[in-house]
């Protein structure tokens, strides 16, 4: 009772505990105590209070905020009753004070119940009432009753936004109502909605990736209403992820978060060394946060870049200083660098995430790069896993490695088979390779270009109308890593469930309006497939098929490919010089992935 405001909701405790009692008698006698019952009343009055404080205080109850009060402080207030009734019950039978009513033991409790559960109950309401008084900015929410009613829950007490109507996509909730927040309609009307309602601004609460964010984009842009939604559960954890925020890309393309193997993972990395390659990268920075998440005692980052593993230091060291982190700059073509690294600091994981994966940059003038980085860095970190005893190594691949028709694709698929080889070397370690799709917002993305192309203005490119290709957002792809190399057999890949592909002319669509333009004002134009590029991608070659796993986003794929020669293959990447002629590479790469199709 330290505080004067609990001290007080104490004392309003008591009273209405006194009073309930005072009402019980009064109702047992119908509306009229006769006078020699009077004394009973006052000598159960210390007992009653002293039983009541006591459950209060051992339930926890005065530690509850009035304005705050929820179902679970209900449920809470209602069990420190029922404890305080069966207190003053047994005192009062203790001491046998004659003629003492019973009834009123039992109508005191839920007398209590109700005048304790109003008093918070008014009290909440007043403080809304107060709040929602103020200048907060009118908003419709636009989502189902209950995705409306956690976006209600969380704006709850909020003095910045003042919820006015709900555009429900579900035909039989209009008219109805929640937290007196009415449905004024369907997403056809979310127009007319904010005219209604005298709001500018629209607040998604329905899932991400559901239809109805997509079709709340279109109509919000075509009436000129700013479009808002709730954080994701990991922005709740950032000082910037307190309230609405503006619609994201991810919000519109994310799908359910990824169910993960908690007590698996934590299992093979906590208390554990995990060592990452390409760790600067989107995909590798985001293995280290997940890595850090799930308790590594020391994480050995490496990267080729300095500057990204500058940044990556900076981030790691303020959201993570209890674990012990070392940043290697080295190139995984290194052979006795990696090596090193990898028996200095004995890894129990190692995600190998560095690569060359932009398409037309490899397909011209840097064909022989592609090879040394993909195929023969990913040999060496797979050797210096096994070399060093690690447990698990998992290969970060791509959809492009599906009956490649470019340089990098081949590469990869390349890769693969050499992961598989060595796998056959180091039975102890156990070898897979997890092949995904785009990755919204990832390095040499389309996103980013299309950002660019935007804030300058546009043209918005697009190489064709009707390609199209696999996304997910950078947390799902690297969750969705770690799930993989927890599981399978050693040399097996992994597919990841990437859900329906996008149209890119429909995400160039969606980044203009996002930015708060029109296609009038942002023109998309086409610039023609590049070299080496599909209109479509495939995440499993023609003679794979794949096999369930325990996990509904994980698939292995089988495939009878003939592992290769690996010391072949580096000898003759190593003879062909730094400059091959581009023919010879490119027959000599079909030799090794017969599905390579080059395209010009």
């Amino acid at each position: 009772m330290r505080s004067p405001r609990r001290a007080a909701s104490a004392a309003a405790d008591l009273a209405l505990v006194l009073l309930a009692l005072g009402i019980a008698f009064w109702l047992r006698f119908n509306l009229d105590v006769p006078d020699e019952y009077l004394p009973l009343l006052w000598q159960s009055v210390p007992w009653c209070v002293a039983a009541y404080a006591a459950a209060f205080l051992v339930t926890g109850v005065w530690r509850h905020v009035w304005m705050y009060t929820g179902l679970p402080e209900l449920r809470q207030l209602g069990l420190s009753i029922a404890l305080g009734a069966a207190a003053t019950a047994a005192i009062v039978l203790a001491l046998r004070l004659p003629y003492f009513p019973r009834s009123v033991l039992l109508m005191q409790p839920l007398v209590a119940l109700v005048l304790l559960g109003g008093a918070r109950a008014v009290w909440r309401t007043l403080v809304e009432r107060r709040i929602g008084e103020g200048t907060g900015r009118r908003l419709v929410v636009v989502g189902s009753l209950q995705d409306a009613s956690d976006a209600l829950r969380a704006l709850k007490g909020s003095q910045q936004w003042q919820p006015v109507g709900i555009v429900s996509p579900l035909p039989n909730e209009a008219g109805r109502a929640i937290q007196n927040v009415p449905v004024l309609g369907g997403l056809d009307s979310l127009a007319d909605a904010c005219a209604e309602a005298e709001a500018q601004v629209a607040l998604v609460a329905s899932p991400p990736g559901s239809p109805a964010r997509r079709e709340a984009l279109l109509a919000a842009t075509e009436a000129g209403i700013t479009l808002l939604t709730m954080p994701r559960p990991d922005e709740w954890l950032k000082a910037e992820g307190t309230g609405p925020r503006k619609v994201e890309l991810e919000d519109l393309l994310g799908r359910a978060p990824v169910q993960l193997d908690v007590a698996g993972l934590s299992d093979l990395m906590s208390g554990q060394t995990v060592l990452v390659t390409g760790a600067g990268g989107s995909i590798g920075s985001e293995l280290c946060r997940q890595v850090a998440r799930f308790g590594a005692a020391r994480l050995v980052c490496v990267d080729v870049s300095e500057y990204a593993v500058y940044q990556l230091e900076q981030e790691l060291r303020a959201s993570h200083p209890q674990m012990e982190a070392l940043y290697y700059t080295a190139n995984v073509r290194e052979p006795e660098r990696l090596s090193a690294i990898a028996r200095k600091h004995r890894p129990a994981v190692v995600f190998h995430a560095a690569a060359y994966k932009h398409v037309p940059l490899m397909e011209r003038l840097n064909e022989v790069e592609a090879l040394r980085t993909n195929v023969v860095g990913t040999l060496h970190a797979a050797r210096a896993a096994g070399e060093c005893g690690a447990r698990r190594f998992v290969m970060i691949s791509t959809d492009k490695a599906v009956n490649p028709t470019n340089v990098m694709g081949a590469s990869k698929r390349l890769a693969e088979l050499v992961v598989q080889a060595t796998a056959a070397r180091y039975p102890a370690t156990h070898f897979v390779s997890v092949r995904f799709g785009n990755v919204l917002g990832s390095s040499g993305s389309v996103v980013p270009l299309f950002t660019t192309q935007i804030a300058r203005g546009g043209p918005v490119t697009v190489t064709h109308p009707e390609i199209v290709r696999y996304f997910m957002t950078i947390p799902e792809a690297a969750q969705l890593v770690l799930q993989a190399g927890l599981m399978g057999s050693s040399g097996e890949i992994f597919v990841l469930d990437m859900g329906e592909p996008v149209r890119i002319v429909e995400l160039a669509r969606m980044l203009i309006r996002l930015s708060g333009h029109t296609e009038q004002e942002i023109p998309i134009s086409y610039t023609g497939l590049r070299p080496g590029e599909k209109l479509y991608e495939e995440l499993l070659a023609d003679d794979e098929t794949t096999v369930p796993t325990p996990h509904p986003k994980l698939r292995v794929a089988k495939a009878g490919s003939t592992l290769p020669d690996v010391a072949v293959i580096v000898r003759w990447i190593d003879a062909a010089g730094a400059l091959p002629e581009d023919g010879v590479l490119r027959e000599w790469l079909r030799a090794q992935v017969p599905e390579y199709q080059p395209r010009g």
